[in-house]
């Protein structure tokens, strides 16, 4: 048994001593050294593209180097377990399209109360009856409930609308009544008419309203007389009539 492990050992002896062979061992472990550096620069590379920490990629190629070129596969591969599973640029990508996304997100309309995605032609949302815009009354243009003022033609809503001078609201038809300035029993007739007949006018001056409406009524004579002046029972003096004597 001693003899034939004394030959095997003396076979692998001469084949290893040969001239090729061993220039192919040497050639095997400088390559082998010649991986474990690279693998070691990879690491600080690849480290660097995924991380803004300055220490990491150091930290990684140590972690390479430890692991001396005959264990560095192992090195390598935890490397690949702990490292950032995207890249700093693959990062800031993702960022930029989900804010794209948030972007068309923001620029369709929604209910302010239900959430629910409207269209910029909509009055009220049609899930919850939420009012989402308003007609203006000068241009019929759709504005937003937060506006003060029409961007399309300028009426402010804030400001409220003039009435003519002696004017009250339309008591048919939709227009005001003229009422006049005197008061009583004609403006209660003046305002019946205007009832009756449907639309009045509305003068845009005020002296064309100070000329529609009636004088004032004269004051009421009154009804008792005013007192006589007692007479005397033998009467009134006598009117001389004649010449006089001297």
């Amino acid at each position: 048994m001693q003899q034939i492990l004394d030959a095997i050992a003396s076979a692998f002896g001469t084949f290893f001593a040969n001239d090729t062979v061993q220039l192919i061992l040497r050639g095997i472990g400088f390559y082998i050294v010649f991986l474990w550096l690279a693998t070691a620069y990879w690491a600080y590379r690849d480290m660097s593209a995924r991380t803004m920490n300055p220490v990491a990629p150091y930290l990684a190629a140590g972690l390479i180097i430890v692991f001396t070129p005959v264990l560095f596969v192992f090195s390598w591969l935890l490397y690949r377990i702990l490292r950032p599973h995207e890249t700093v640029a693959e990062a800031n990508e993702r960022a930029l399209a989900e804010e794209a996304m948030l972007v068309e997100v923001e620029k369709q309309a929604h209910c302010a109360n239900c959430g629910r995605a409207v269209q910029p032609e909509w009055l009220i949302c049609p899930t919850c009856r939420n009012r989402l815009r308003r007609l203006c009354s000068n241009c019929g243009r759709l504005v937003e409930l937060d506006w003060s003022l029409c961007a399309y033609c300028g009426k402010d809503f804030e400001r409220p609308v003039p009435l003519p001078a002696h004017t009250r609201p339309a008591v048919a038809g939709g227009a005001p009544a003229i009422v006049p300035a005197g008061g009583g029993a004609a403006a209660a007739r003046a305002l019946a008419a205007a009832s009756a007949s449907g639309p009045v006018a509305v003068p845009e001056r005020t002296e064309e309203i100070a000329a529609a409406a009636p004088p004032p009524a004269a004051a009421p004579t009154p009804l008792n007389p005013p007192p006589l002046k007692p007479v005397p029972a033998d009467g009134p003096p006598a009117r001389r009539t004649g010449t006089r004597r001297r």
